[in-house]
């Protein structure tokens, strides 16, 4: 019969099992990846600048753990909890005595597990980021349509992985009352109880200074590599630019809309009834007309590849030419409030500019939304 835990007791010995380097590293994974379900879950789009820190932090940190677990002290490195499975299901059944200061085979098999699924997470939302939003190293590479798949791969990993990090709190509890020993207070000082009797490891010297090479290497040419790379030409973005022509005739009453907003179809109707110009007569010449009719077919939105292009190619059921009464602008718009489009300022829902910061160029980028105050 397994003798009963020690109790809890400030005055116990204790040994030093967690380095610098494995807790620092496990606060900080924890922080990052708090801010990134934080704001993909519950923030919304106009975070995602701070969702893409948290998911650089994410790989950051993991990259080091990796290499930490291979040139890292005794109980850092991976070749002291690697167990086989029977002793993983040993110790979930409560037959495995042995006191582990380290990993126990669970805690062991949970941090095995997370650290790939973390990569896969960080990985799926930089292709998704390439393909829907045309941002990151794989921008010119991705459609649209593939950066969606990705992008519904990305957020079922996500789920995992909070079902994950709950069966890891749980376990942590749970361990923590079983051992008679507080594992996050561990976590925090580094030190164990040196009582009850421990399973011997083989000591292991760490090297931190190749350690840090190997990381601060591995950051410097991924950091040029995706720096290369994201500045390539997005896949199916249209020019940032408009045709002098539209710029100068559309743009002389409002913001000259992107030709990508709206499909071929919509714009030639538009240009068929000028003189009827959404309450105003917006007359041109023949050849203007022309001029300006060609370049909005040949930069149509189902010419394109970008998030706004694809949501906004379909046009109002019934015969609307506003790019406001499309279903795709409604659904995207249908969480801000009325009142914001009935301020003081006077802002239309046709005033894209009011909130996108970039919305000359069609691109809409979530980081470059402000949304002005609700009146």
């Amino acid at each position: 019969m397994a003798e009963p835990a020690a109790p809890a007791d400030a005055t116990r010995p204790t040994v030093q099992v967690w380095d610098a380097g494995v807790r620092l590293g496990h606060w900080l994974l924890a922080a990052a990846v708090g801010v990134a379900a934080l704001t993909g879950f519950v923030l919304g789009p106009r975070w995602l600048a701070w969702h893409l820190a948290a998911g650089v932090s994410v790989i950051v940190v993991v990259g080091w753990r990796a290499v930490w677990g291979v040139l890292g002290p005794t109980y850092a490195r991976f070749a002291g909890f690697v167990f086989p499975p029977a002793a993983v299901l040993a110790h979930l059944r409560g037959r495995q005595h042995t006191r582990h200061v380290g990993h126990n085979p669970l805690g062991a098999l949970m941090v095995l597990a997370l650290l790939p699924v973390l990569t896969a997470i960080v990985l799926t939302g930089t292709l998704a980021l390439g393909g829907m939003l045309k941002q990151g190293p794989l921008r010119a590479f991705l459609s649209y349509a593939a950066g969606r798949g990705w992008l519904g791969l990305h957020n079922t990993l996500a789920i995992a992985l909070l079902v994950m990090i709950g069966a890891h709190l749980a376990g942590v509890a749970a361990e923590s009352w079983r051992g008679r020993e507080n594992l996050t207070r561990a976590m925090l000082t580094g030190s164990k109880p040196a009582d009850p009797p421990f399973a011997a490891v083989r000591p292991a010297a760490a090297r931190p200074a190749l350690a840090a090479a190997v990381v601060l290497s591995a950051v410097a040419v991924g950091t040029g590599g995706v720096a290369a790379l994201a500045a390539l030409p997005g896949r199916g973005v249209p020019p940032a630019e408009p045709d002098p022509m539209v710029a100068e005739q559309c743009g002389a009453c409002h913001l000259a809309f992107p030709s990508s907003l709206a499909p071929a179809a919509t714009w030639s109707a538009i240009l068929a009834d000028l003189k009827h110009h959404f309450g105003a007569d917006a007359s041109l010449s023949p050849a203007q007309a022309a001029h300006i009719r060609d370049w909005l077919d040949a930069n149509a939105a189902e010419r394109w590849d970008t998030l706004p292009a694809h949501l906004l190619r379909q046009p109002a059921a019934d015969g609307s030419r506003r790019i406001t009464d499309t279903p795709g602008w409604r659904r995207r718009h249908r969480h801000i409030a009325a009142s914001v489009f009935a301020g003081k300022d006077g802002i239309r829902r046709s005033d894209c500019a009011a909130c996108h910061a970039d919305a000359a160029t069609g691109r809409f980028a979530p980081q470059r939304i402000a949304l002005p105050a609700a009146q």
